[in-house]
């Protein structure tokens, strides 16, 4: 018995020094376009990674693309990293494109699954490709932002001993490749199948002037916090666009029928979250011009007997402005018709039957109260004057006065309700 639990206690030490001096590997997952969410929460798993001690930070990355300042904001917290930081484009069938492309160059180690692609790193700017003709500003912009891109792209792929010529092909040329082309060419460093290859091939690796002991690592996996997951779902042009609709539906129908609140509030929060997602998400200030237009016509014509004119002025502004709002020659911030065309269709009918029907029955004569009682006719039950009088309407006496005679039993319209007496006048005059 004394022996079984000597050894059992030995055990447990054994397994208790294991445990201590097992070696571990940080890991998060990027699967999505590139943002702001994107950039805080590689910045906040570096330094998680160097408080855990890690041997590196895994980053599996598959990516569309994104937004530059994002990129730019990664790529700086890789280059000033106290941890290596390890570029897996994976799982099989994944790709690192556009911004993508940049961080895996910028990358201490850049590796890739089989069947995965690179490249595509073309930056894409708002406005369309004038045909023919002199330069214009906005290509004079956009040849600026490829020069820029172009030199920031060789710059990282030289600080990182990357093939220089291939990262600005991709930049310049948009060009693309498969993992195994890229470990051929030298953009990447090594090709593995799953994450247990890629432990085993980094062990050993001299990395930032570090040995990394990776081989039975234990794999810790960082997630995104609460706020990170909120933020990365709102900026997509989705969401703002619901975002905008929100805060039109919610301000308007406040304003037309006034002490609701719920709607304001509501209508409030959401164009503001819509203004703040604008700075960062590149919004078309034409076709939100266009979208103004749109909503006043759409107001306009239920003051202006046009037979609904306006009305489909209106929404032919709304459908080109909602179509010109982001940037439809990127498909990280092209709106889908399956939104747009609702939407036009949900905003024309909500000013044509609810605040349209509003309006028009604020514009309406009143229907209750004393008020009603102008311009009905009644018979005088006693002679009527200036000073005095009597009549019989709506079940009730009223006094009743007239700037001219008028005789018992005539019958006489009512001209005006003042206060509790009526002013009368003879019928037709």
């Amino acid at each position: 018995m004394k022996t079984a639990l000597t050894g059992l206690a030995l055990w447990l030490v054994c397994e208790a020094a294991n445990a201590f001096g097992a070696e571990k590997v940080s890991l998060i997952k990027i699967d999505g376009a590139i943002g702001p969410a994107t950039a805080t929460y590689i910045s906040r798993s570096i330094d998680e990674a160097r408080a855990q001690n890690a041997q590196c930070l895994i980053i599996q990355l598959n990516t569309p693309g994104g937004l530059l300042d994002s990129t730019q904001t990664i790529v700086q917290s890789f280059l000033g990293s106290p941890v290596p930081v390890v570029v897996y484009v994976a799982p099989t069938g994944a790709t690192a494109t556009s911004a993508g492309c940049f961080i895996a160059v910028a990358a201490s180690v850049a590796a890739m699954a089989p069947a995965t692609t690179i490249g595509a790193a073309h930056p894409v700017t708002l406005g369309g490709n004038p045909s023919g003709g002199e330069q214009k500003p906005d290509d004079t912009m956009k040849q600026k932002l490829e020069n820029f891109s172009v030199s920031y792209i060789e710059a990282i792929a030289a600080r990182r001993h990357r093939n220089v010529d291939w990262a600005k092909s991709a930049v310049r040329e948009s060009a693309s490749i498969s993992a195994e082309k890229a470990l051929e060419l030298k953009v990447v460093d090594l090709i593995a199948v799953d994450l247990t290859e890629l432990l085993k091939q980094l062990n050993g690796r001299q990395v930032d002037g570090k040995t990394l002991k990776t081989a039975g690592a234990d794999v810790v996996e960082i997630k995104m916090s609460a706020a990170e997951r909120v933020f990365q779902k709102l900026w997509r042009p989705e969401v703002m666009f619901v975002l905008m609709l929100i805060g039109i539906y919610g301000i308007i129908a406040e304003v037309t029928t006034p002490g609701a609140i719920l709607p304001g509030v509501a209508g409030a929060i959401a164009l503001v979250l819509f203004l703040y997602m604008s700075a960062i998400l590149p919004v078309n200030v034409t076709g939100l011009a266009l979208i103004a237009l749109a909503l006043m016509l759409f107001i306009f014509d239920v003051y202006a007997p046009t037979h609904g004119v306006l009305t489909v002025g209106g929404i032919i502004s709304f459908l080109i402005g909602s179509l010109m709002l982001f940037n439809r020659a990127d498909p990280l911030f092209r709106l889908s018709l399956s939104y747009i065309i609702p939407a036009t269709l949900v905003t024309a009918a909500f000013f044509v039957f609810v605040i349209g029907k509003g309006l028009r029955a604020q514009l309406l004569p009143v229907k209750a109260g004393a008020e009603t009682m102008v311009g009905k006719t009644v018979t005088t039950l006693m002679p009527i004057d200036s000073r005095s009088g009597r009549i019989f309407v709506e079940g009730e006496y009223w006094n009743a006065i007239s700037d001219t005679p008028i005789e018992k039993d005539e019958v006489v319209e009512i001209a005006a309700v003042q206060g509790l007496t009526l002013k009368v006048k003879t019928k037709g005059t």
